[in-house]
């Protein structure tokens, strides 16, 4: 079987900290929890070292699970610090207000955080701004929680630049409210409307305004060009075919996207495009097609959705449209594929445990 060449997103380990903070204050150990998913004093030492988002998830909901906590997410968010973000929360840390603070956090999001099908953004207007989250629907447990730390963090992290409590004018979340939706009224400080059309937090001209009692301006631009370098080591792409890989991700959602869809993005004539792809040797045909069976393998085996919903989310007009072409393109069917990953996943962990099982004995 041919294994997932595009990946869904991966985030920083620095993340787990708080996570393993909200575990302790339910009264639980983390490090068994950390262990159990490759979490060791070594790997979240490492620099740089980052967590696929389908393991976060199934490690956030294992943390639901040994806490009997449906809303750890929030309170993981709560314990957030910046220097869990790395470089660019150091950097957020020394921004002059709230307003580049937040800026900071989002422009530099893929020093610390990937996510294939979309990011996060700062969208600001005359009387304020909003603090964008993106996060694949449907929704359950395990995506919920994401959605939980991501938000309940940047309130934490951006009152933590300004040294005081951040309350915003509304938080608006894309799913129905959880039997927990209780939690969120106290812990915002503000409306919060589930259902909606977005995961977004909402700041007054006045709360972005507010100064940083710790800013030093030297160390700030210092910051801000290592931000920038790393930003552009990251980033910079050797071809015209990854740049369209890069692209197709946030347009695979309820439709196939086209050559010229994407020659728009890329602010080229479709003609063009065409072209130097091919002198690259690619087709855009052949690259859509790559991308996304890349992506039906990496749903299927990473994640809880059920077939209908990953056929809406590769822009395939119905589930027996996505069935036929995995079939083509693998040669098994996606319930085949998940029941053999499934299985191979479990042969790993019966593994491991006898090897850990036969070195204590």
């Amino acid at each position: 079987m041919k294994v997932s060449r595009v990946r869904l997103g991966d985030l920083s380990v620095g993340f787990t900290q708080a996570l393993a903070d909200a575990v302790r204050e339910q009264g639980q150990r983390p490090e068994p929890l950390l262990e159990q998913f490759g979490l060791d004093t070594a790997r979240l030492s490492a620099p740089r070292e980052r967590l696929s988002i389908p393991r976060f998830m199934r490690l956030g909901h294992s943390a639901i699970a040994l806490c009997e906590n449906p809303a750890m997410g929030l309170d993981m968010g709560r314990h957030s610090r910046l220097s869990q973000v790395g470089l660019a929360g150091i950097c957020a840390a020394q921004a002059p207000d709230l307003r580049e603070a937040a800026r900071t956090l989002t422009r530099f999001e893929p020093l610390y955080a990937a996510n294939y099908r979309g990011r996060s953004g700062f969208s600001e207007d005359a009387r304020g701004a909003w603090l964008h989250f993106y996060s694949i629907s449907p929704y359950n447990a395990y995506n919920r929680f994401v959605v939980d730390s991501v938000l309940a963090g940047w309130q934490t992290n951006l009152g933590q630049v300004v040294d005081r409590r951040i309350i915003a004018d509304k938080v608006e979340i894309e799913f129905p409210a959880p039997d927990y939706s209780a939690r969120y009224e106290p812990l915002f400080g503000c409306p919060v409307e589930f259902a909606s059309g977005a995961n977004r937090l909402r700041l007054s001209s006045e709360t972005l305004a507010l100064r940083n009692p710790q800013h030093c301006p030297g160390t700030w631009r210092h910051l801000l060009e290592l931000c920038e370098r790393e930003l552009e080591q990251l980033t910079r792409t050797r071809s015209l075919r990854e740049r369209v890989i890069q692209l197709l991700g946030p347009l695979l959602h309820g439709h196939e996207p086209d050559l010229e869809e994407v020659a728009r993005s890329l602010h080229l004539p479709s003609w063009t495009l065409r072209r130097k792809l091919a002198e690259e040797g690619a087709q855009f045909r052949t690259i859509l097609n790559d991308t996304r069976r890349d992506l039906a393998t990496a749903y299927i085996r990473d994640t809880e959705l059920a077939f209908g919903e990953i056929a809406y989310l590769l822009g395939f007009a119905s589930a027996e449209a996505f069935q036929r072409a995995f079939k083509r393109w693998l040669g098994h069917t996606p319930g085949d594929y998940r029941r053999a990953q499934r299985r191979a996943a479990g042969e790993a962990q019966s593994s491991v445990a006898s090897f850990s099982t036969s070195g204590m004995s």
